[in-house]
């Protein structure tokens, strides 16, 4: 059997990926209070989202993996979002940067996301690695951020702008970048991911001193050709990311508001005569955040599905790429709106640790910090309507 069709095979033997994720939602909630409190999934948690092939939703079908569709991704890592924000989280940045694999050749890809059971990589987003040409390959070195999902990575994908002769080395007129891959054994962790939302993520720096990277185990990390056609690598990477991170923020709002349900039937605040649930300023406030959650995941969904058709039909265009950035950071916008309308209305309830609303709230708020929940998206994409330049790298 061919490798492609013993690929196949794997795949259609499993459950969907739809189903898996809901099936490790008990165990995923379960985990929630200590995944927060170790600033890591727990092990047992990570291992049974890999044997899920949780990892491997946006891999190519020919190395072993979903190579899933995005509408149906985005519904994955919002079931994921409802039972944990940072679960979903280290999920999505993990399997979304395995598109990389679609731009390497098979041998490569194979060897470092198939050939070790749990293969996991974790990256990290800026150039800050510096990595010189040598016989064979590069020697790099650097100190590497937000790498989420690190301390349980097979192998870490360092950043570095490519030095050759003692200049920076040119693609395309600009300063050449790759990512190595680098062993998780080969670089240092650094414990840098001290923060009160999205802590569950394990987003710590790494650094590597003067490692040996061979040629082969690189790719361009702007650049780099389509190995792989499908049309999940045909849109752009940070759109891959964006949905997910949306969907995960949206799917944390979804729990957050059926949280306060059971608060709001069972409180009622000091010196007030009546339930939360029968104060008509928090009828009103539950009303306009149904209306905010659905609204936002409609907008998603719609929009995933527009460029999801566009890819398919090997059309797509910045319209789709300008809507689906609106649709990506106005979900994650509503998502925070919707958390903080419950939160202010739980009163003093809200701000224990052991209670859910508390944790959501520090979450939420590190996710609209993040680069795919910018309020400068919207200038962005109001620019484009409007026929102004834009900087298109950022759809």
């Amino acid at each position: 059997m061919s490798d492609a069709r013993l690929a196949q095979a794997t795949h259609d033997s499993r459950p969907s990926p739809l189903d898996a994720a809901r099936k490790l939602v008990p165990q995923i909630r379960s985990c929630a209070e200590q995944t927060d409190a170790a600033r890591e999934l727990p092990r047992p948690l990570f291992e049974a989202l890999a044997d899920a092939g949780l990892f491997r939703l946006a891999l190519p079908h020919a190395l072993g993996g979903a190579e899933l569709d995005l509408p149906t991704y985005v519904q994955v890592i919002e079931e994921l979002g409802k039972a944990d924000a940072s679960t979903a989280w280290v999920v999505n940045q993990c399997a979304i940067f395995a598109t990389y694999a679609a731009r390497m050749p098979r041998d490569v890809a194979r060897a470092i996301w198939i050939d070790t059971p749990r293969s996991v990589v974790a990256n990290t987003p800026l150039p800050s690695a510096q990595a010189i040409v040598v016989p064979g390959g590069y020697r790099v070195t650097g100190r590497q951020g937000f790498s989420t999902g690190c301390r349980h990575a097979t192998w870490l994908a360092a950043h570095a702008t490519i030095v050759e002769n003692g200049q920076p080395r040119l693609d395309q007129g600009q300063p050449e970048t790759r990512y190595m891959f680098v062993p998780a054994a080969d670089a240092e962790l650094l414990d840098t991911w001290r923060v009160h939302g999205m802590r569950g993520t394990g987003t710590h720096h790494f650094a590597v001193n003067d490692v040996f990277v061979p040629a082969e185990r690189t790719v361009l990390s702007v650049t780099a050709p389509l190995v792989e056609a499908g049309p999940l690598y045909r849109i752009p990477r940070t759109m891959l990311f964006a949905s997910g991170d949306a969907a995960a923020a949206l799917g944390m709002a979804r729990t957050s508001l059926e949280t306060f349900f059971e608060v709001a039937g069972a409180k009622t605040p000091r010196a007030m005569q009546a339930l939360l649930r029968d104060q008509s300023m928090i009828q009103v406030g539950v009303g306009q955040a149904e209306a905010h959650l659905r609204s936002g995941r409609a907008f998603l969904t719609e929009a995933v599905r527009e460029i999801w058709a566009a890819a398919t039909a090997g059309t797509v265009t910045l319209d789709h790429r300008a809507t689906l950035r609106l649709a990506t950071t106005h979900g994650i916008r509503l998502a925070a709106q919707v958390i903080d309308t419950v939160y202010n209305a739980a009163g003093v309830t809200a701000v224990y640790d052991e209670n859910l609303l508390q944790r959501h709230f520090q979450d939420i708020h590190v996710i609209t910090q993040h680069l795919q929940g910018r309020l400068a998206h919207y200038e962005l994409v109001g620019r484009y309507w409007l026929g102004l330049p834009i900087d298109e790298m950022r759809l």
